[in-house]
């Protein structure tokens, strides 16, 4: 992407499972004015049942998690405008999922079809562990709600603590069971202060979310096309 210079710009994986063929497709979509074409399996042809199941939870739970509209059952496959590309590649981070990205960048972009077929040669170069690695990359680009667990967790066990406090006292009072002396108020409180610290602890993750995201000096915004301004006194002449 950084050395291409066409007016458009094709990502297919080197194996050739997405088919190329397709790509006459994607044109026909691009030539109609949309920025990102992307190929959308309807079927995965030779993959595991594990593999299949896996990826369609994953991308449905990431869909939950993040603001951005990520589109189901798609890879890198794609056909992105010349301004999509550019925009890209001012996205400066490490551990970038291109995916994620590109529907964060909002240009217009549509759906093509196709079922992939089975590899003819070689093995995967993404085994289970770069599968995962793969996904919590994307988790934790685009979402902090794996932070806020912390806050909920502490507000439920702080919450129980003292429900649990009130029913021991109860039933101490009404003598309905017996209880070794001052268990009940030691076990109360221990989960009570846990609770405390885990709320903390998720005050201090939404104050790290924040960090995180002006780490990644993502741009405020992405201008598709400029009407009537004159494009070199736009902010920072590109943007």
């Amino acid at each position: 992407m950084d050395y291409a210079s066409g007016d458009a710009v094709v990502v297919i994986d080197a194996d050739l499972q997405d088919p190329p063929e397709v790509i006459p497709e994607m044109l026909e979509k691009w030539r109609e004015g949309y920025d990102v074409v992307y190929g959308q399996r309807i079927k995965r042809e030779g993959e595991t049942f594990f593999k299949k199941i896996t990826a369609k939870i994953f991308y449905r739970t990431l869909n939950k998690l993040t603001d951005v509209e990520i589109p189901v059952d798609t890879g890198d496959f794609r056909l992105i405008d010349r301004k999509v590309c550019d925009a890209l590649k001012k996205v400066d981070e490490k551990n970038r999922y291109i995916r994620g990205i590109i529907s964060w960048l909002g240009f217009k972009s549509i759906a093509v079809p196709f079922v992939r077929e089975k590899r003819f040669a070689g093995t995967t170069k993404y085994p289970l562990k770069k599968m995962l690695k793969f996904a919590s990359d994307a988790i934790v680009s685009f979402s902090h709600k794996p932070l806020k667990l912390a806050t909920y967790f502490g507000f439920f066990l702080s919450f129980a603590s003292f429900i649990y406090l009130i029913v021991t006292i109860i039933l101490k009072v009404f003598s309905i069971i017996k209880t070794v002396p001052g268990w009940a108020s030691i076990v109360a409180i221990n989960l009570f202060f846990n609770g405390i610290i885990l709320l903390i602890l998720g005050i201090i993750g939404e104050y790290i979310g924040r960090i995180y995201d002006e780490a990644k000096n993502r741009p405020l915004y992405v201008i598709r096309e400029l009407v009537n301004f004159d494009e070199s006194k736009s902010i920072n002449g590109e943007r």
